[in-house]
């Protein structure tokens, strides 16, 4: 195993992770036999990093983890969980939580504890309800060792929550497609700069990378050195010295195996020149196959009636471009889940509320007909209708 430093800190982490949100299943629930012979597998090899969090495996994960470390196991790892930022209303939550994942992890402390998901929104709502100072007085206690956050909004965003705490480690979603999306290049290298230890997470985009469509496998094909697509992937990640860790939310001792591989031969500057460039060819071939020309510069919000517009468009792409179109039904599935039945979203942003006004076309630069797009994207992802459609191949040819 190869082995990394962690930020600021003098502490020499692996260069693999293991995620605890894909654990193997069996009847809908966690296979503990299998997933506990993975876990310990995974750190008999050197793998010292483990990732959970409150909601994962519906809250299973955490109480799972308890079990699986037992044996001198804990002692052998850093262990990371995070604090379920939605479900904070008042400050007495930060221990009500904490508590609780404590018990179910059978631990008197977990080393690194992250505010999850963190956006604008909850991140004002965390701050304002006294988190960072909860969290000083916490450490202090010695219930957890180190505090963080990982991060899904823009970079304006996590370079402000970057500044107004002195963290020890965020995690990013990051990959060799996210460049330039969330925190991206810039936000891994603006955190590397003030000291934090930088954790990824979705590698491989959900699984998204594993299994490109032709035109993109012919690029990887082209280079004079043969490697799978998700050798490609993460060694792509372990070339830049700005990466902590990557996690891998691992389903399989066939994945676990490959990974730990190919972890065994990471190593920053790795990847030569030419190699590099392939790179750029394949985020532009992966570019070629969206249908719809959406920037993502969001000069079309606010909607009127509350549909997140650009999101319902990416969406929509990435089940062209990465040939998944039953993950993008997922995506939009969740976003009426997450409206009416968790509350994340104070209103519904699916497509289906579009009523077809025209407001957002007058400000899209692209010039793209979304009062055309929205029905078609909901027909597609909501109803499960036709992928391919007749305006999809007309916005083809422009």
């Amino acid at each position: 195993m190869q082995y990394r430093r962690f930020g600021r800190l003098d502490l020499q982490v692996s260069a693999l992770g293991f995620g605890a949100m894909r654990l193997p299943t069996a009847d809908g629930k966690i296979d503990e036999a299998e997933a506990t012979r993975m876990i310990h597998y995974a750190i008999d090899r050197g793998v010292n990093y483990l990732d959970t969090a409150y909601p994962y495996h519906e809250g299973q994960s955490e109480a799972f983890l308890g079990r699986a470390l037992k044996g001198g196991y804990r002692d052998r790892v850093m262990l990371a969980t995070k604090l379920p930022s939605w479900e904070i209303q008042t400050a007495a939550d930060f221990d009500r939580f904490l508590n609780e994942q404590l018990r179910r992890l059978q631990v008197d402390y977990v080393d690194f504890y992250l505010l999850h998901s963190l956006n604008k929104d909850w991140w004002a709502r965390l701050r304002d309800l006294g988190v960072r100072e909860w969290a000083e007085k916490t450490m202090a206690e010695g219930r957890f060792r180190h505090l963080g956050f990982s991060f899904h909004d823009d970079y304006e965003t996590f370079r402000q929550i970057v500044d107004e705490y002195d963290w020890t480690l965020c995690q990013i979603q990051y990959n060799l497609i996210d460049v330039d999306n969330q925190a991206g290049t810039r936000g891994l290298q603006y955190a590397a700069s003030k000291g934090l230890a930088v954790v990824i997470m979705e590698p491989l985009l959900g699984g998204k990378l594993v299994t490109p469509p032709p035109p993109v496998q012919a690029v990887w094909d082209s280079a004079p050195t043969r490697r799978s697509p998700v050798a490609w992937a993460l060694h792509w990640l372990w070339n830049q010295p700005e990466v902590s860790v990557v996690l891998s939310g691992m389903s399989t001792m066939a994945q676990l195996e490959e990974n730990l591989a190919l972890a065994d031969a990471s190593g920053i500057g790795v990847l030569s020149a030419e190699e590099l460039k392939l790179y750029d060819q394949v985020r532009a071939r992966y570019r070629e196959l969206i249908a719809i020309p959406c920037t993502g510069c969001r000069y079309c919000m606010p909607c009127a009636q509350g549909v997140d517009i650009p999101t319902n468009l990416a969406v929509y792409n990435e089940g062209l471009m990465y040939g998944t179109p039953e993950a993008a039904r997922g995506q939009y599935g969740w976003f009426e889940y997450a409206f009416r039945v968790q509350g994340i979203y104070d209103h519904d942003v699916r497509a289906a509320m579009c009523i077809q006004c025209g407001e957002c076309e007058a400000k899209c630069p692209q010039s793209i007909p979304i009062s055309q797009w929205m029905p078609v994207i909901h027909s597609a992802l909501g109803e499960n209708g036709p992928y391919v459609t007749e305006l999809e191949a007309t916005a083809r040819q422009r």
